[in-house]
């Protein structure tokens, strides 16, 4: 059998991508993370209620007090679930094959604020009970209409294909947790380049992402794959993370660095031809990177 020579990622004379215009816009695969500056504001809306209770303490009306403390209380949760809904949804627009969020937070965010309004108005400002209650279904009818439902149905499934599809969800939602871990890791770091380079690395890593949306027909190859490189880019990010606090290794920085530099080409190139590769060739570079991190360093112990 002829000797076939690997030039897979991890190639040391692999020719890199990063002057091709194709991966010019390193973040364009970034999950979104701001929030409407409308949703933001709703954690102000309740401090009027707050200055109260402080006042309704040296006016010597406890009751007051506690029910302007309760209202406070319960419109700040309420603010805190509606940012939550409003990131649930982002993540959820931005992929092709997703699950509706389990807990439909703006619905329960307007309700609790609804509550919240209806309480104060009846027992801090003493209006009557029926327009307590018109108040209370004003104030969450208004938030709704405001920033719209939860979504309620699952996307890019049919029923014909609704276990694949939820088996390429449940893969993505591990292959996220993991990425978040490692931008935890990364959040760790006083480098500021370096963490703007596993940004960018986890960028790609999201658009392996949706190339697996797009086409599952290989899940396990690409779970494989995405368990493999997701799991040595955590784990080498947590090494470094140890090193770099013990001290200034800048030949460790070195290493990590080459090694973010790979893993951001080779994502980039997969991202597209993941589920179409040669099956020994996958295995050849999953096993480089293994050997690799553990030559670097950079596996945990």
């Amino acid at each position: 059998m002829r000797a076939q020579r690997f030039g897979g990622s991890f190639s040391p004379d692999k020719k890199t991508q990063r002057d091709d215009p194709a991966h010019s816009k390193p973040f364009q695969h970034s999950r979104a993370s701001r929030v409407s500056i409308r949703a933001r504001l709703m954690y102000a809306l309740p401090m009027p209620l707050f200055f109260a209770a402080i006042g309704s303490i040296f006016a010597g009306n406890p009751f007051e007090m506690v029910v302007e403390i309760t209202g406070f209380v319960g419109l700040l949760l309420a603010a805190f679930l509606l940012n939550e809904g409003l990131k649930a949804e982002i993540a959820f627009n931005e992929r092709k094959i997703a699950r509706a969020p389990s807990i439909p937070r703006k619905v329960f965010s307007a309700v609790l604020t609804g509550i919240s309004v209806a309480f104060v108005c009846a027992f801090s400002l003493g209006q009557p009970l029926l327009s307590s209650l018109l108040f209370g279904s004003a104030s969450a009818a208004a938030l709704l209409v405001a920033f719209g439902l939860d979504p309620f149905r699952n996307k890019g499934t049919e029923p014909s294909t609704q276990l694949e599809s939820d088996r390429v969800s449940r893969a993505i939602d591990r292959a996220e947790a993991v990425l978040t871990e490692t931008i935890d890791l990364a959040s760790k770091l006083s480098d500021r380049e370096l963490k703007l380079r596993i940004e960018r690395v986890c960028a790609e890593a999201r658009g392996v992402f949706r190339a697996v949306e797009e086409d599952p027909r290989d899940l396990a190859r690409a779970r494989k794959f995405l368990t493999v490189y997701l799991a040595g880019l955590r784990d080498a990010t947590e090494k470094y993370a140890d090193i770099s606090r013990r001290s200034t290794s800048i030949v460790s920085r070195l290493k990590y660095e080459a090694l973010l530099s790979d893993l951001e080409t080779s994502f980039a190139e997969h991202r597209v031809e993941l589920l179409q590769n040669d099956r020994d060739e996958l295995d050849i570079e999953i096993e480089v990177l293994r050997e690799r991190l553990r030559q670097d360093g950079l596996a945990p112990n």
